[in-house]
């Protein structure tokens, strides 16, 4: 098992926290966002961790490999995702540098052990009461039917009394077929696509979630991991301050 950090961001919704300070080092506590993941990692026993990096090389944090994104002004995750497409072999976790969650969390999605796994959380609009700095609009929620995800998007909507909508956290558990599954078919849409890319304006914009979704539109099974831990989002000063009242 391998991890996957994607760090090449900006953090522009942290303010002046992130001018001279990457999200990703944000400080918890003692520890920033990344070494706390890093922390967690290798108490279950995953030491094989990589950090892509954007605007910051290098975060000063020993024991892993650096990947840098040298187009992370012309892309949002899925592109910066996409630079460590040589890493993305065998079973991967990949995660993003400004979520932390605690062991129980990770226990659960390490247990997953089919090709596309993503993690969401059914009582995901506890998080947003009082969290006015980051709407419960901009959640990135999913659509969940016959324990298959069907659509991912913010803002979803159920139709049906069997759906149900949870929020994806962001990591991505993918076995070796899922690894190949995921990297062959974004190659093809780099050479092939053209125009808007899901909810962005291009592949090169788009989220993760765009890429889930062409996943799901064609016929491929992305599974959702159901989670009952601690987990938080850190987009905000204000989720600044929860993470370090949580954590």
């Amino acid at each position: 098992m391998k991890v996957i950090i994607i760090a090449a961001g900006f953090g522009n919704r942290l303010g002046t926290d992130t001018k001279k300070i990457p999200k990703g080092l944000q400080n918890i506590n003692g520890k920033s966002i990344i070494e706390k993941q890093i922390e967690l990692f290798n108490e279950f026993g995953i030491n094989d961790i990589s950090i892509i990096t954007g605007p910051y090389e290098n975060f000063g944090i020993k024991n892993v490999k650096y990947i840098h994104d040298e187009d992370y002004q012309n892309h949002d995750v899925l592109g910066s995702l996409m630079a460590a497409r040589n890493d993305i072999l065998g079973d991967v976790l990949t995660s993003y540098s400004d979520i932390i969650f605690d062991k129980k969390i990770l226990q659960e999605i390490l247990q997953f052990d089919g090709d596309i796994g993503v993690p969401v959380d059914y009582q995901w609009k506890e998080a947003y009461i009082d969290r006015n700095q980051h709407p419960i609009s901009e959640a990135d929620t999913v659509l969940i039917k016959n324990n298959k995800i069907i659509k991912i998007e913010k803002g979803i909507k159920k139709n049906k009394i069997d759906e149900k909508i949870a929020e994806f956290l962001g990591p991505l558990k993918l076995s070796s077929k899922g690894s190949k599954i995921i990297v062959d078919i974004y190659k093809n849409l780099e050479n092939t696509h053209k125009g808007k890319f899901g909810k962005a304006s291009s592949l090169k914009k788009a989220y993760l979630t765009d890429l889930l979704q062409y996943l799901i539109n064609s016929g491929i099974n992305v599974v959702p991991i159901k989670i009952s831990g601690k987990w938080c989002e850190i987009d905000t000063p204000q989720d600044l301050e929860n993470a370090r009242k949580i954590f």
